[in-house]
């Protein structure tokens, strides 16, 4: 298999379009593989790099089910849960913690 097409930033052909601008318009890779890159250049590291699909191999995404909704909404509760308190934080516990903020700063807001 030969190397990859590579294109500037913003001069991609028609035809082309990243995971984000699929979803955008309904649609996923579906199995295809990577058709094409966009390099975007920039001055002290190397260049951003985004992955580019076909348009016309793309597929429609799959509707949600009511087992797939029931499975987010379980996954999104977890996230929420304090592993230290076992209590709903009410919000998604930050990873930089791994817990809820009173867990994490006791003396701060026991104040």
């Amino acid at each position: 298999m030969g190397a990859l097409p590579v294109f500037r930033w913003h001069l991609a052909p028609d035809g082309y379009a990243t995971r984000r601008q699929l979803r955008a318009r309904g649609l996923r890779p579906g199995g295809q593989g990577v058709a094409a890159q966009l390099e975007r250049p920039r001055r002290r590291r190397g260049p951003l790099i985004a992955y580019l699909y076909r348009i016309d191999l793309a597929k429609p995404v799959r509707p949600m089910t009511p087992a797939r909704w029931a499975a987010l909404a379980k996954a999104n509760a977890a996230r929420r849960r304090c592993p230290a308190c076992r209590r709903d934080a009410g919000y998604v516990i930050p990873a930089s913690l791994g817990m809820c903020v009173p867990c994490a700063y006791p003396h701060d807001c026991a104040a």
